[in-house]
């Protein structure tokens, strides 16, 4: 018996740990069947779940589930992420209020807590993947530092730094000075910010009273200057070019160079040179040899290579000391407010500093390479295709990667130093120290680097890494390469290209086939959710108040490719609604005996109704299957929603009611076994998007234990039945028109009206008998007829093929109030219209507004307008009556 209500929180876990326990999950290496693999973006072990989480993950097992049920051997690999800099500073915390410092500690006590911590409170996110109906192969789950992973990760260094991929250089990088780290770039946060800009004379050597004026946004770094760029085509400075400055405070020489970079349209088109401190001037400074001059310590102070007076001096401590000396000098020309981007560090929240430091490189122009031709050549594609250009734009401008992180926590890097500094890169202690004595002739003490290395080393080989390798293993050979790989725009860069270029490398294949990129879920205004703006939608507490299917069948629903999901709780609601509509359908069919004998089969039903829902099913079927199969999650969950609600609940289901409570047996036979048959496949290709409803519902209209385990339907052998869905097609059309003329003309609900079909030809005529019963309940017409003459008076007339409908409504509502109903909803229309014309007429909005928006307004105006013709056309015809 099916309860009256669907209970998910009752429910939910149940079927998981029923499916768990089952080995539902589980790929089978030895199987027969056509491999698929999926590898899982392993979430921070940190983590708990987002709303960006809930998207890519329900993406996934939507995947998965559906290719198993197409009888694949589906392997979803699971796993997490150490998170190195994250868990760091978790853990940091926690001893913080506990009064103790990690230094206190020291790396081996520190590294045992973090341990601790991972072993109690690391498992968050995977439970919660659990409530999200993810299902992937939980047995073979993987930690990016279990010790097969840790292995992986030496193996890959040690290969690389022998091949001259890895080498040490000094360069700058995102040095974040509270963490007393680099940091990459996914972990710098630009933000802008309310500055000055302060203009400074500085003396032009052996020009008594002359000065090149600059302008900068960081007056602190100034001691670390080597040189003055100019522009080569800025006539103000030509003469200049190749002379000298001298600097104010410290008295070095400048060179003035002239460079493309400077631009002389911005300050006073002379840029200050500060190689170890800007990215931009670095490179500037390589091509002109200018000196590198670090005057920051790990902290941001000053060190010793700047005045004494400024030495141990905070950096914006130094920076009011420094503006107000040479506001003292007379040497300050100007100070101007202006807004600037400064970048932060995204978890301690402080500017960032280029810092000039000794760090491990990998070659990443050469590894780029392979991976850019096996785009191009197709071997991977991108989904939506235009994010190719994405991953070629930054592959082909790529620079050295820094893998190199100044954390406790992390793979540590494989590379002994000697007495000398001589580097002695190895897979372990022994190795190195053997490689080490045969350098040097005899033993030496070795000290390992201190360093870890970046996060994205480490899964930039989680396809093939969790899989056994450097071991070939029965799963590397059959799951490697992936089919496909879900995740977000934003780590194309850091995460994508770094797997193509590890994958390509080390297995000589890329390592997935299709990457689908998948949208940004925003607020229901569009806006990015952060917690900033108080905008942030929690998917647990949707899950909590709407069931876990309603969240995944709204985030399918919405998951048109290009296209931000704009997320609302009213969505989600109404997907509850949805659920709510098929467990009721289910009752319906219980209540009404729908079983499905042994001996059934759907190519012998007689009646079109029958025959009419199981083509709209089969054409279902194949909708569904396409979408999936070309990653339009949001066209499946649409044609499933339109054959559920529609076809089969709004249609069928009313369609039917007479011949159930009619006295034909036979009738009553056959709708009773198609309405139970049509129910199973139904829940059959809904469960990848609502996979517990529907394995509840499994339980009355199903075959064998569960669904999880079903197979896709086939229903290609069945005949079509072209004259069935024809007949239907036209009742159905002839319904909808009649409710939406009466809908426009706001006909009382309870008034029935009569209705004429004007040079009706002798098939509609047919068809008009034939389904009158049911045209008369939910049409709510009194009489029917077919006539070859004028419309009644009265009437208000639409067309249906070659007949014409005729409605006489005119003595059932009050024609002068409703023509002024709707001149006023047209001039609402209207204004709303103007109003948005005017703003996509505006070249500034479409300059300077997303391109989302820009869309979302052209949507608005084609709907708004919509709306407007279709009340026009209503006016139209009560004018006519």
């Amino acid at each position: 018996m099916i309860d009256k209500t669907y209970d998910p929180k009752q429910t939910e876990p149940l079927f998981y740990d029923a499916w768990e326990s089952a080995g539902a999950f589980a790929a089978d290496v030895n199987s027969d069947k056509t491999p698929y693999a999926i590898m899982m973006p392993p979430p921070n072990v940190t983590g708990s779940l987002h709303m960006g989480h809930a998207l890519t993950f329900t993406i996934q097992d939507i995947l998965i589930r559906y290719q198993r049920m197409r009888g694949r051997d589906a392997l979803w690999q699971p796993g997490t992420d150490h998170a190195g800099i994250a868990t760091q500073m978790v853990v940091e915390r926690q001893l913080a209020d506990q009064g103790v410092d990690r230094r206190d500690l020291g790396r081996d006590a520190f590294l045992e807590k973090v341990w601790q911590w991972k072993e109690q409170s690391g498992g968050t996110i995977t439970r919660q993947l659990r409530a999200l109906g993810a299902s992937p192969d939980w047995q073979r789950e993987r930690f990016t530092m279990d010790e097969g992973l840790s292995k992986a990760v030496r193996k890959v260094f040690v290969d690389l730094y022998n091949q001259g991929l890895i080498y040490r250089d000094k360069r700058l990088v995102n040095w974040d000075p509270k963490l007393q780290t680099a940091i990459s770039d996914l972990e710098v946060e630009q933000r802008e910010v309310n500055g000055k800009l302060w203009y400074f004379k500085y003396p032009l050597e052996n020009r008594p009273g002359e000065y090149i004026t600059v302008a900068t946004t960081r007056p602190e770094t100034m001691l670390g200057d080597s040189g003055i760029a100019v522009n080569p085509e800025d006539p103000r400075y030509t003469e200049l070019v190749g002379s000298c400055a001298i600097l104010p405070l410290v008295g070095r020489r400048l060179p003035i160079v002239a460079d493309s970079y400077s631009d002389p349209e911005k300050g006073t088109g002379a840029v200050k040179m500060t190689p170890a401190h800007d990215f931009n001037d670095f490179e500037v400074g390589r091509r002109h040899d200018l000196e590198l001059i670090n005057i920051f310590d790990g902290t941001a102070c000053l060190n010793d290579a700047v005045p004494e007076a400024y030495r141990g001096l905070e950096r914006f401590e130094a920076r009011a000391r420094i503006v107000a000396d040479l506001d003292a000098e007379g040497l300050l020309v100007k100070i101007e407010d202006t807004q600037h981007v400064v970048p932060h560090g995204d978890r301690s929240a402080v500017p960032i500093e280029p810092w000039l430091l000794d760090q491990w490189y990998v070659d990443a122009k050469t590894m780029a390479a392979p991976a850019i031709a096996a785009v191009e050549q197709g071997k991977t594609e991108f989904v939506p295709k235009s994010w190719e250009n994405t991953f070629f734009d930054w592959m082909r401008n790529i620079q050295p990667w820094c893998i190199s992180r100044q954390l406790w926590w992390g793979h540590q890097i494989p590379a002994w130093f000697g007495p000398d500094g001589s580097i002695f890169v190895a897979l372990d202690e022994d190795q190195a120290q053997r490689d080490a004595t045969a350098h040097f002739g005899h033993a030496v003490e070795l000290s390992q680097d201190e360093d870890v290395l970046d996060t994205w080393f480490s899964s930039g080989l989680w396809p093939f890494s969790t899989l056994g390798w450097p071991a070939q293993t029965a799963e590397l050979n059959r799951y490697y390469p992936g089919d496909v790989l879900v995740t977000g725009f934003d780590i194309i860069f850091f995460w994508v290209a770094r797997m193509m270029m590890m994958g390509l490398h080390f297995m000589g294949e890329v390592p997935f086939r299709t990457v689908y990129i998948h949208a940004l879920v925003r607020d229901a205004k569009g806006q990015k959710m952060s917690k900033s703006k108080g905008n942030v939608i929690d998917p647990l507490e949707l899950i909590e108040q709407y069931g876990t299917d309603a969240l995944r069948f709204t985030l399918a629903a919405m998951a048109a490719q290009g296209r931000d999901i704009k997320l609302a709780e009213s969505r989600v609601e109404g997907y509850r609604n949805f659920a709510t509509k098929l467990w009721n359908a289910a009752r319906y069919c219980e209540m009404n005996n729908c079983e499905v004998g042994a001996e059934f089969n759907p190519a012998d039903m007689k009646l079109d109704v029958n025959r009419w829902i199981v083509g709209e099913l089969s054409r279902t079927i194949d909708q569904v299957a396409g979408a999936i199969d070309a990653y339009r999650f949001n066209d499946a969950a649409n044609a499933l929603y339109q054959f559920i609600w529609g076809s089969f609940c709004d249609w069928y289901l009313e369609f039917t009611k007479p011949v159930l409570t009619g006295d034909d047996a036979v009738a009553q036979a056959e709708t009773r076994q198609t309405t139970a048959w049509v129910m199973r496949q139904a829940l059959t290709i809904l469960h990848p998007i609502m996979p517990y409803i529907t394995e509840a519902l499994w339980r009355q209209f199903g075959t064998g234990k569960h669904l999880i385990g079903a197979a896709w339907p086939d229903l290609s052998a069945l005949p079509a039945a072209s004259e069935a869905a024809a007949n239907l097609e036209w009742v159905v059309r002839l319904i909808s028109e009649i409710r939406s003329i009466r809908a426009e003309m706001n006909v009382p609900p309870a008034a029935r009206v009569n209705l004429v079909l004007l040079a009706a030809s002798d098939v509609t005529a047919q068809r008009l008998a034939a389904h009158l019963p049911v045209i008369r309940m939910m049409a709510r017409i009194d009489n029917a007829s077919c006539s070859n003459d004028e419309a009644p008076a009265g009437s208000v007339q639409s067309v249906i093929d070659e007949a014409t409908i005729a409605l006489p409504i005119a003595d059932v509502i009050d024609i002068a109030q409703e023509q002024a109903r709707l001149n006023k909803d047209i001039v609402k229309l209207e204004v709303e219209i103007t109003k948005i014309d005017k703003k996509l007429g505006n070249p500034g909005f479409i300059a300077k507004a997303p391109e989302a928006v820009v869309i979302e307004n052209r949507e608005r105006l084609a709907e708004e307008t919509r709306k407007r013709d279709q009340l026009q056309a209503a006016l139209s015809r009560l004018a006519a009556l």
